[in-house]
């Protein structure tokens, strides 16, 4: 058991337990600001980190190199833990499809911008490219690997949250991360880099399952903030979601 953290004894156990279709028009405190800071996150580490690689060296592995976005990025899947967690997997999924559009919306907007012929004197051009310019089958990757990475992350911690009967946490956002991010790294990786100049076959490999452990790593360190977030927000909204009943397809937004 994760630093002997146990639901029978969190506070949150004592709250009425509900189904997710019985939530369709409670009023929520905090639900918009998750999903805000769900969508934010994730067009941001698509932003800002997705260009630049990175590197640290620790003990005994050496030097490791990453891409920067990865030490953000699974803030995201965090944020989906706590959502299904808390408001159910239909809210969950809603969340999806809205960082899907913002994400999808910032590819059409770098895409526009930077395919723009620059003014006469600035000199930006080049630099403005690097940064914002992506490949097609870059973007593309990433679009599909954030959509069904996601979904199995959301889909595996609500199943695990029934089956362990809303014990022991630590279990079901682990596991839902495990299962998600191997969904994406698995759709994103090939995609974007199988067979593309100066990858081999074998550093794809690498390289994915590389950012695979250091993604799960990072959110079992991130286990205590996960229970912190969680319990705070249980309290606040003074409810427990079970998805018993949920229709679990992917293709709708409504709650």
């Amino acid at each position: 058991m994760v630093c002997g953290m146990n639901e029978t004894s969190h506070p949150t156990a004592a709250l009425p337990h509900i189904t997710g279709n019985a939530l369709h028009n409670r009023p929520l405190k905090y639900f918009d600001f998750m999903m805000a800071a769900s969508v934010l996150i994730l067009v941001l580490s698509n932003v800002i980190g997705a260009s630049k690689s990175a590197v640290v060296t620790l003990p005994v592995i050496g030097e490791l190199k990453f891409g920067a976005g990865v030490m953000f990025f699974p803030l995201g899947y965090l944020l989906g833990d706590v959502l299904t967690e808390v408001y159910g997997y239909a809210r969950a999924r809603r969340c999806i499809w809205a960082g899907f559009t913002g994400l999808a919306f910032m590819v059409f907007m770098a895409t526009v911008v930077v395919a723009l012929p620059p003014a006469q004197g600035w000199g930006n051009q080049a630099a403005y490219e690097t940064v914002f310019g992506q490949e097609w089958r870059i973007a593309l990757a990433s679009l599909l690997a954030f959509w069904a990475g996601d979904f199995v992350n959301c889909f595996v911690l609500a199943q695990l949250k029934l089956l362990t009967k809303g014990k022991m946490l630590w279990t079901r956002t682990i596991g839902s991360t495990i299962c998600g991010q191997a969904v994406d790294s698995l759709i994103f990786y090939p995609l974007a880099f199988w067979n593309a100049e100066g990858f081999t076959h074998a550093l794809v490999i690498q390289i994915a399952l590389t950012n695979w452990f250091f993604k799960v790593t990072w959110e079992i360190l991130l286990t205590p903030l996960t229970y912190a977030v969680v319990g705070f927000l249980k309290r606040a909204e003074g409810l427990d979601v079970y998805d018993e009943g949920t229709n679990f397809t992917p293709f709708r937004t409504a709650v």
